[in-house]
């Protein structure tokens, strides 16, 4: 971050409502530019932290090779690496890495110890995943569905858990203008306050949500079926919560409500046989593997803005 900026956190996705857009073309301007990757090193000279209290395969690993990439260094710090909300408070522990590092990504349980970090953090800090929020991936989503947008015809569906993935690719999606029509069990509606601020900027952008509680509603003339897993990690031991998804799993005889060129996305890992089928994850529709190398893509495209905001202004000039 240069000494003139003023300093940006993303904990959700609308944090940078207005400039999605811009942030995922060039992000897939950075995808697609030959040899541009190699010549251009924004984060030279920089160190990116990555706190993770809870494992990840994705994440740990876009964020490394992204970091390196943009020639920066990508320091991982797992939870018994550090003294984090154990014998150290956020507040400390975000002054002091403040002293060390350019950035800091974060994927933790608590979305409260999110917003704490980056509240004491002199440094930009981005949610790499929490209880509420999971941004990074839904800008990956979105990035996705316009790279593909020649082949959507239709609304995003969402069908499964009202959890964090869905809230923010649904900000995402209503911020750049897309209907949305998400299918919950009772019990597993998405946060209010989160519906809230869709609604309000839908308002401003003409996109239109719908929920139900009946997939095949939400999934008809859809252009894009995205789910997640039933159980989350540390959820394993809900057995009950498995029966409340009776029905909503994503097979052959779901998904032909769709509009035939629809778009399956998940983020992964998938319970395959449980939240989807094999036939519909290995299909032609399937873009799971292009939302999963997206991260990255994505990641580097928000590092560069929150940390060398000139540097991606000069970027998406020539490029």
């Amino acid at each position: 971050m240069n000494d003139h900026e003023e300093k940006r956190d993303l904990l959700a996705i609308d944090d940078f409502k207005k400039e999605l857009p811009d942030l995922i073309n060039w992000a897939i301007k950075m995808k697609n530019g030959e040899g541009i990757v190699d010549e251009f090193k924004p984060l030279e000279g920089m160190s990116i932290g990555s706190i993770y209290e809870k494992p990840s395969t994705r994440t740990r690993v876009s964020f490394e090779v992204g970091v390196s990439k943009l020639g920066g260094q990508p320091i991982t710090l797992l939870s018994n690496d550090i003294q984090l909300g154990k014998s150290e408070s956020i507040a400390d522990t975000a002054a002091v890495l403040s002293r060390f590092l350019d950035g800091i990504t974060y994927r933790c349980f608590k979305h409260e110890d999110a917003l704490d970090l980056a509240k004491y953090s002199t440094i930009p800090v981005i949610n790499a995943l929490s209880d509420l929020h999971h941004p990074c991936q839904a800008a990956a989503d979105l990035m996705t569905i316009t790279e593909h947008k020649k082949n959507v015809n239709g609304h995003i569906s969402w069908v499964g858990d009202g959890n964090n993935v869905f809230h923010d690719l649904l900000l995402a999606s209503v911020s750049m203008g897309h209907d949305v029509s998400y299918a919950t069990p009772i019990g597993y509606e998405p946060n209010a306050t989160i519906i809230d601020r869709a609604n309000r900027i839908s308002e401003e952008t003409g996109a239109k949500i719908i929920s139900t509680n009946d997939p095949v509603e939400a999934v008809t003339d859809a252009g894009v079926i995205y789910t997640d897993i039933f159980v989350s990690m540390g959820e394993e031991q809900m057995k009950d919560k498995y029966h409340a998804f009776d029905g909503f799993q994503i097979n052959e005889e779901l998904v032909a409500n769709a509009d035939p060129d629809y778009l399956f996305m998940h983020c992964l890992p998938a319970h395959r046989g449980e939240e989807v089928t094999n036939q519909v994850i290995d299909s032609k529709n399937s873009v799971v593997f292009d939302q999963a190398e997206n991260r990255m893509w994505g990641q580097m495209s928000l590092l560069t803005y929150m940390c060398n905001e000139n540097a991606w202004h000069t970027f998406n000039e020539l490029f």
